[in-house]
């Protein structure tokens, strides 16, 4: 399994570029799987729900499945955050994992930048950043790609993307 992550300022467009290269990945054979950090509380159950009234009951964790899917969610109930290396450790084996987030990590990333956002780059403080997907090329030597060209994106995805039990 490989992983590499996708960085930058709230508004830069990870998450749109995320739902093209997705697509662009799996249509080229990639088993694709994704994690993603949020800095605000969030929710992915639905209030009166039988395992909303679990987990506010409260369940440590609640399975949910049917024929469609299922879902685990885990109450951390005053438990540190885990680290994104255990939470690489929950997903199903896969091709590659694509990290939204996680910004301060020291995993490879690829930087998302958006001149009309007035954010500075992240990639001149971050070594991690091994590459840059902008609206405009950066003045660092790191490899480039438009931000609206997901095939280029791709390249440098597959290019960058390391072992996820090593990095």
């Amino acid at each position: 399994m490989r992983m590499i992550g996708l960085a930058g300022w709230s508004g830069a467009g990870k998450t749109t570029l995320l739902a093209k290269l997705i697509p662009e990945l799996t249509a080229r054979g990639v088993g694709v799987s994704t994690i993603k950090h949020a800095h605000h509380r969030f929710d992915v159950d639905t209030p009166g729900k039988d395992s909303w009234v679990h987990r506010e009951a409260g369940a440590r964790q609640v399975l949910v499945s049917s024929a469609n899917r299922w879902a685990l969610m885990t109450e951390l109930r005053g438990a540190a955050e885990p680290e994104l290396r255990q939470l690489l450790g929950q997903l199903a084996p896969v091709d590659l994992v694509l990290v939204e987030g996680f910004k301060r990590d020291r995993h490879p990333k690829i930087e998302v930048h958006r001149a009309a956002n007035g954010k500075p780059w992240i990639h001149p403080e971050d070594p991690a950043i091994v590459a840059v997907a902008s609206d405009l090329a950066p003045e660092a030597t790191l490899p480039w790609a438009p931000l609206d060209d997901a095939a280029a994106i791709a390249d440098l995805v597959l290019r960058h993307a390391v072992d996820a039990a090593g990095w």
